[in-house]
């Protein structure tokens, strides 16, 4: 997996998903407070997906 160097991939995940604009970063509209609340709302996504897959991975491997 490639990542950024350093907090970068950090701070620009939630502009690569789509969630807010790169501007808002740089002019301040966004704080570190909501990058990390974007962050941790991404990695519940992220988490419910991988269950939900996996709930259907093994129905199938069980039906």
């Amino acid at each position: 997996m490639v990542t950024l160097p350093g907090r970068r991939g950090w701070l620009l995940r939630p502009v690569s998903e789509g969630w807010c604009r790169y501007e808002s970063l740089k002019d301040g509209t966004l704080d570190l407070a909501d990058i990390a609340e974007m962050n941790d709302c991404i990695d519940a996504r992220i988490e419910n997906d991988w269950r939900v897959h996996e709930a259907a991975r093994r129905e199938r491997g069980n039906g």
